[in-house]
């Protein structure tokens, strides 16, 4: 039986793997609508015939390897079971202490080692083909520190979700996910809060803006908007990538409007302000509340579902599993795969939402800033600095982007045009 639910799932991973294969490389590409060929939305506008070529490339091999990973973890998860690695991790973990919460940090840790060094080179694959198109800057110290870094970050948030979540399955077998939503508000917005401060200087170096002409033209718009601000920071980026970014992040007196050097070096004021009254689009629209309390929802859906497939799950195929009880804690690989698999397939919906905000934050810059020109000019350079996919295929868009496809966004800028020129 261990043996044939392995080659199953080799075989149901490959044969996925085959389809998405051909789907991404030899599929649909997108392309773009005789409608827009030649007009500012067409990529060979604005970029060079060996700008689209890289692109094309480079969004490719990017597509399909976001599409065979997180199966790939889930085979990993199970290979972890069907083995008897997770009860011998759990094993090592009994070195004689009385606590279990220790015993159980110990296994938590064993395991999120081994994940790591099985996905390592994966990480390291994805590192190397950034860099080798231009996009990551990096030197590999400077990359493995951060890899360290989002290690122990990742394991310690990972530690204390799951000592807390395996104490209430402990404590109450029928209602653990319920106190397990609970808690997870306040520690979500806990993390939002220490992010900008604590958290992300961990990685760059932030500091206020140095061109102050810049810095007072921003938070003059801010004030237009109504949004509390008295710095603006610049975050040393240049190191790291070529591409380009701005955003508005934390919450409370934590929150910040934080520029990429990169995206200093590269546009104009009128171009870095389109992009700053987009991030203020997201405060006025309460884009990052709305976000907690989609989070909040979401979690409750998810622990719940997770609350009534597990156990059935254990009582079908513990045996083979070597899963004994929910409880206990080598039966956690099961617990992150079917976290990975919610994730996974939910992603069109949060992919959809997020999308719908991205255009809200768009229109209200437009509305904003005036400044049509400055919003096209400013979606090619952010296309190119990235060699972005302006049109990418169905399952592509609605699986991997969070921010609608470029053709779409400057497309709507002619479409807010025609708005304007109707009143």
């Amino acid at each position: 039986m261990i043996k044939k639910l392995g080659f199953i799932s080799i075989l149901l991973f490959i044969i996925y793997a085959a389809g998405m294969y051909y789907y991404i490389f030899h599929g649909n590409s997108g392309g773009i609508p005789d409608v827009l060929k030649g007009t500012v939305a067409d990529p060979e506008t604005f970029m060079t015939e060996r700008e689209l070529l890289l692109s094309e490339e480079y969004s490719k091999i990017k597509n399909f390897i976001f599409f065979v990973a997180t199966p790939l973890e889930w085979v990993l998860y199970i290979f972890i079971l069907l083995t008897g690695l997770s009860r011998l991790f759990e094993k090592w973990s009994d070195f004689g202490v009385k606590w279990k919460v220790f015993k159980n940090g110990a296994y938590v840790f064993l395991l999120y080692l081994f994940t790591a060094l099985a996905f390592y080179p994966l990480d390291y694959y994805r590192y190397f083909l950034s860099r080798n198109y231009g996009i990551n800057t990096q030197d590999f110290s400077s990359w493995m520190r951060d890899y360290v870094i989002d290690f122990w970050i990742n394991f310690g948030t990972t530690l204390i979700i799951v000592i807390v979540l395996y104490w209430l399955i402990q404590k109450s077998a029928k209602r653990w996910w319920l106190y397990a939503w609970l808690l997870t508000i306040p520690f979500a917005i806990f993390m939002m809060y220490i992010q900008p401060t604590v958290i992300d200087p961990l990685y760059n170096h932030f500091y206020p803006l140095k061109d102050k002409e810049l810095e007072e033209k921003i938070l003059s718009l801010a004030e237009q908007a109504n949004i509390p601000s008295d710095h603006v920071f610049e975050v040393n980026m240049a190191e790291k990538t070529n591409a380009l970014n701005a955003y508005v992040t934390g919450i409370g007196e934590n929150s910040r409007i934080v520029l990429w050097d990169t995206t200093l070096n590269s546009l104009t004021d009128e171009e870095i302000l389109f992009i700053m009254a987009h991030e203020m689009g997201h405060y006025v629209e309460k884009h990052i509340y709305i976000g907690i309390a989609l989070y909040i929802v979401s979690m409750l859906v998810g622990l719940w579902l997770i609350s009534k497939l597990m156990p059935w799950l254990v009582s079908r195929f513990g045996t083979v599993l070597k899963i004994n009880k929910m409880k206990d804690i080598h039966s956690m690989p099961l617990l992150l795969l079917l976290v990975s698999f919610l994730l996974f397939v939910s992603n069109p919906v949060s992919n959809y939402i997020s999308r719908y905000q991205e255009t809200r934050a768009d229109h209200y810059a437009m509305q904003l800033m005036n400044n049509p020109e400055a919003a096209v000019s400013t979606f090619q350079n952010l296309s190119k600095s990235g060699l972005s996919e302006v049109n990418p295929p169905l399952l592509v868009k609605l699986f991997r982007f969070s921010h609608p496809p470029m053709l779409e966004r400057i497309n709507k800028v002619a479409e807010f045009l025609e708005e304007e020129q109707q009143k």
